[in-house]
C-alpha cells in the first residue's frame, strides 16, 4: 500500500468519530407546523389527523369561526382546540418523520394562548356558551394515529391571552414512538368538565437534546445583591428576592426596577432584569448575568405556583430591519427561559416572547435611551394556581 493510501485511511479513521457524532444530531420535522390552511370550523388543518371523540366535531382552523378573531403568531392561520362540558375534548396527531426513541430526550417549541371569545353551544345545556375557561395541553407518543401510549408532556393551564412561546421537553421511557398527539385537556384534578379552549401556532422542529436530570437538586439561595438602600429587616420573609434595587435618587419606585417580594407580587406586574448581559447583536448570556439570574431562580424555586413570561426587547439601532430585532429579542428571551429551565424550573412555568423594538421605555434618540430599551423583563402571568 502506498503512503498516500495509508494517509487517506488514517484521515478516514480520524473523521469517523466526528461523522458518528454528527449523525446523533437528530431533527424531526413536522408536516404543516404552523397549522396553515383555509380558515374553517370543524376540520383539522392539512397534515394533522383529528383525534377527537367519535360523534363530536373536529378541531378548527382559526381565526374566523366561533367569534375567534385573534391574529396568528405566524403565517395566516392556527389551530383551535376546545374542551367541553360533556367530558369530551379535541386533539390532533401526525406521523413523525422519524421516531422518538426510548430513553432519548427531545425539545420543541409552540406558541400558545387562549381566546377570550370562543362562542358555541353547550353540549350539556344546549344553550350558547363561551368556551373560554383556561385549559392545558397534553403531548403523547404513540404507535398509531390517536394512540396515547405514553404521556410525554403536560402544561399548566394556559391563561395568557396573547401569544407566548412554550418549550416542550420529551423523554420517552416506555418505547419508540412514530406518532405524536397533542390535545387540549381540563385543569387537573378535574372537579367537573367545563368549556374551554387553547390556540396553538408556530411549532418548531423537534430536536434531540442531551438528557438532563429529571429534577435538579435543591440549592441554597445565593447571597442577596448588595444595595445602597435601607437595611434588610431580620424577619424579612424568605420568599423575597432582590433583582435590582439600585435606582437613581428621587426616581419613583416602579415594578420594573425591583424587589420581587411575595406579598407585593401581582398578576401582570413586570420586573426588569437590569443585570442580564449579552454582547451586541448576540444572545449568549454572559457570565456576569449569573448573580441576577440566580436571584430570579431562587424566587421561582421558592414560589412554585408562579408562572412568568420572559420578555426580550431591543432598541431601534438596527432600523429598518425589524425581523432581525424580533428574532434577536426572541432568542434572548429564550436563552433566559432555558437557563431557568436547565436549573430545574418547570418549562410550563417559564414562557417567553420577543417584542423587538415595539415597546420602548425611553426615547430611542439617545445612547442612554437605547441602552435602557435593550432589556429583558419578567412578567407575572399567573399565581396561586
Amino acid at each position: 500500500m502506498s503512503f498516500g493510501r495509508k494517509f487517506h485511511g488514517v484521515i478516514c479513521l480520524l473523521a469517523l468519530p466526528f461523522a458518528l457524532a454528527a449523525q446523533k444530531e437528530v431533527t424531526i420535522t413536522l408536516i404543516n407546523p404552523s397549522f396553515e390552511d383555509v380558515p374553517k370550523d370543524s376540520e383539522a388543518p392539512t397534515g394533522w389527523y383529528d383525534c377527537g371523540k367519535s360523534g363530536e366535531s373536529p378541531p378548527d382552523v382559526q381565526p374566523g369561526s366561533f367569534s375567534v378573531t385573534k391574529a396568528p403568531s405566524h403565517g395566516n392561520t392556527y389551530l383551535g382546540l376546545v374542551v367541553r362540558d360533556n367530558e369530551t375534548w379535541e386533539g390532533v396527531a401526525q406521523r413523525l418523520s422519524r421516531p422518538l426513541e426510548k430513553d432519548q430526550c427531545y425539545e420543541f417549541t409552540m406558541d400558545m394562548c387562549r381566546a377570550e371569545l370562543y362562542l358555541s353551544t353547550s353540549k350539556v345545556t344546549g344553550k350558547d356558551a363561551n368556551y373560554a375557561t383556561p385549559a392545558k395541553l397534553r403531548v403523547y407518543g404513540g404507535t398509531g394515529y390517536c394512540n396515547k401510549t405514553e404521556l410525554l408532556y403536560e402544561t399548566a393551564v394556559v391563561t395568557n391571552t396573547r401569544w407566548l412561546s412554550h418549550t416542550f421537553r420529551l423523554h420517552p421511557k416506555n418505547g419508540n414512538y412514530s406518532f405524536l398527539l397533542i390535545e387540549a385537556y381540563y385543569k387537573t384534578p378535574v372537579l367537573f368538565p367545563y368549556n374551554g379552549n387553547i390556540l396553538i401556532d408556530n411549532a418548531s422542529p423537534i430536536k434531540q437534546i442531551v438528557c438532563g436530570p429529571e429534577k435538579m437538586p435543591e440549592t441554597k439561595p445565593s447571597p442577596p445583591i448588595a444595595v445602597a438602600t435601607k437595611s434588610v429587616p431580620k424577619d424579612k420573609p424568605k420568599t423575597q428576592t432582590k433583582l435590582d434595587t439600585q435606582s437613581k435618587k428621587n426616581e419613583p419606585v416602579k415594578p420594573t426596577a425591583a424587589v420581587i417580594e411575595r406579598k407585593t407580587v401581582r398578576k401582570g406586574r413586570t420586573y426588569r432584569l437590569d443585570k442580564v448581559y449579552f454582547d451586541a447583536n448576540k444572545y449568549e448570556i454572559k457570565d456576569a448575568s449569573e448573580s441576577e439570574l440566580s436571584q430570579l431562580y431562587d424566587f421561582l424555586r421558592t414560589n412554585t405556583d408562579v408562572v412568568v413570561e420572559v420578555g426580550g426587547h431591543t432598541n431601534n439601532a438596527m432600523w429598518p430591519d425589524s425581523s432581525f430585532a424580533n428574532q434577536l429579542s426572541t432568542n434572548r428571551a429564550r436563552a433566559v427561559a432555558n437557563w431557568l429551565i436547565s436549573k430545574g424550573i418547570s418549562a410550563d412555568r417559564v414562557l417567553y416572547k420577543g417584542y423587538g423594538w415595539t415597546k420602548p421605555i425611553e426615547p430611542n434618540i439617545t445612547e442612554e435611551g437605547r441602552r435602557k430599551n435593550q432589556r429583558v423583563e419578567i412578567t407575572i402571568l399567573n399565581m396561586n394556581g
